[in-house]
């Protein structure tokens, strides 16, 4: 295992797979957007995160408007992505990524935002899949008992933990099944509200404006406040593309299907935001009395919207939305920790795939145990204290899609001023994109940062947000010093810059093999070039 780690990571990026034993050619284009979108939770997201965003005196009608301008980082860093996978198409996304542009330490802590973010996230979307099933089913009584909702959560985040284990065609099956119902459910919810709405019926209602889409009718600092929340709601495109080893077409397919799944999710976000705020008025999730409401917007409203029978294909909505949320959080996970290992950056083990189901053995069952564990304290100690951890996550998410959008730009250096097109496409955009990220996420722990704008206590005069995200930040560059000695070769590693033509180089489908036969497994091959044809690195 060894051997093989320091042959992948000792590669320079050719525009070919180098397999680490994935199934390749298991799924196809429509799956990686199915993945890209489902692992963003529209409909949880929608009914966890809508509601406080409107709520805030700052936003009010203008909360289209916040998702919109939250949508536009998202796209520039989807552009990223695009050109970063057409290079290198692995697994380990930004890893990976970073590694090549910015040094193994850089890419190295990268890797480490993706698994934090992951990891904070897992507890919040198992309990919500199982508050859900238990509103599914009318357990009022479970869903007042935290233990209730804990061994809900454990279950569900096995099951999904199973199914990844159990191979990348029943992931990706499932998905489409899940993510089909639950966008048609909040397509119908908000085409309903919206009728209503004209139709005069609903108390309170107020027709739509062009103004609600419009980000520049808000003051600046209310909506970087709002946007904070807005990085939450659109965060787990990136899911897609991190599937890119076991996809057809592994080089362009995941890219073009992060651009298209972000642009999927605007439409739906636009649509359902829209529908929400005019049903009843801001003014229905505004105050102390109506905190219920700003907590489950899609719950709030569905009664009124859809009636009894309605309402509760709305609650298998956000079911499925957040336990298919939660085993697309599981897949990319579980691959960039495997990716890493194949680069010899962590113990070899975590590498390990299942002979039989071609997914990564170690790393999966290990990101849900993590799971597992985290949630317990999260649920059990206090609600607040999981809610924090969803405002945490930004950090690291800024921090490393930030990251991929300065890669794109800084890896492809030699070929900017080729084109307008590709300073534009491949440089400019995804830099202000990376800028974007960055600025938001230093403005988290400063906003953040301060008791008021956190619930919960303080602990060694610092919140749960800056603990879980920043000082989370903070043991990963630890732990990836700690981590040098004991991985020699992998922070060996210098700095890449792309081969000169490799971003116009044209796709290659044909198998390609590493190291000969001897290396082939379950038919997937990867050419590794010839020394002639490598990139130099850099300052060599």
């Amino acid at each position: 295992m060894a051997t093989e780690a320091a042959v992948i990571a000792g590669a320079p990026a050719t525009g070919r797979v180098e397999s680490k034993g994935l199934k390749s050619n298991a799924i196809g284009y429509l799956s990686n957007i199915v993945i890209g979108v489902a692992s963003t939770a529209p409909a949880y997201s929608i009914a966890a995160t809508l509601g406080f965003i409107i709520a805030d005196p700052g936003v009010a009608t203008h909360a289209p408007a916040v998702l919109l301008a939250s949508f536009l980082p998202m796209l520039l860093i989807a552009l990223a992505y695009r050109h970063l996978n057409k290079a290198d198409p692995d697994a380990g996304t930004t890893f990976a990524w970073t590694t090549r542009a910015f040094g193994p330490g850089f890419g190295w802590v990268n890797g480490w935002a993706i698994f934090l973010a992951d990891v904070l996230v897992m507890a919040s979307l198992g309990y919500i899949a199982s508050i859900y099933t238990f509103k599914l089913f009318g357990w009022h009584w479970a869903e007042a008992h935290k233990g209730a909702a804990l061994a809900g959560c454990i279950l569900w985040i096995w099951l999904m933990t199973w199914i990844c284990h159990r191979g990348i065609e029943l992931s990706a099956r499932i998905q489409q099944l899940l993510l089909t119902f639950e966008v048609i459910m909040l397509a119908v919810f908000s085409v309903v509200a919206v009728v209503d709405v004209y139709a005069g019926h609903p108390s309170g209602a107020i027709q739509p404006h062009a103004s609600w889409f419009d980000p520049f009718a808000m003051n600046f600092h209310d909506l970087l406040v709002a946007m904070l929340l807005g990085i939450f709601i659109y965060w787990g495109w990136d899911s897609g593309v991190a599937v890119n080893e076991e996809s057809e077409d592994a080089n362009e397919g995941p890219g073009r299907a992060a651009v298209v799944s972000t642009l999927l999710l605007v439409a739906i976000y636009l649509l359902a935001s829209a529908g929400v705020q005019a049903y009843h008025g801001v003014g229905f999730f505004i105050g102390e009395s109506n905190e219920v409401h700003r907590e489950d917007v899609l719950y709030a409203l569905g009664h009124g919207v859809l009636g009894s029978v309605g309402v509760k294909f709305l609650i298998v909505a956000v079911l499925t939305s957040a336990s298919a949320s939660t085993q697309t959080t599981i897949l990319p996970t579980a691959r960039t920790t495997l990716s890493m290992a194949k680069w010899g950056s962590i113990p070899s083990l975590i590498g390990k795939i299942h002979p039989r189901f071609l997914t990564p053995t170690v790393s999966t069952w290990g990101f849900g145990l993590i799971s597992v564990a985290l949630a317990v304290p999260l649920i059990l100690v206090s609600r607040a204290i999981l809610e924090q951890s969803l405002v945490a996550l930004g950090i690291p998410v800024c921090f490393y899609y930030g990251s991929t959008g300065f890669a794109s730009a800084w890896y492809y250096r030699r070929e900017l001023f080729q084109s307008a097109r590709k300073f534009s496409l491949v440089g400019l955009l995804p830099v202000l994109g990376g800028l974007i990220m960055y600025g938001i996420g230093v403005y988290a722990l400063v906003y953040y940062g301060h008791k008021a704008n956190a619930e919960g206590k303080e602990y060694l005069g610092l919140t749960l947000p800056i603990w879980l995200g920043g000082i989370g930040m903070v043991l990963g560059f630890v732990l990836m010093l700690i981590s040098r000695p004991y991985f020699p070769a992998f922070f060996s590693r210098r700095m890449e810059v792309a081969a000169t033509g490799l971003l116009d180089a044209p796709v290659e489908h044909a198998p390609v093999h590493l190291m000969g036969p001897e290396h082939v497994t379950h038919g997937v091959h990867v050419l590794i070039p010839e020394a002639g044809d490598r990139p130099p690195p850099e300052g060599g």
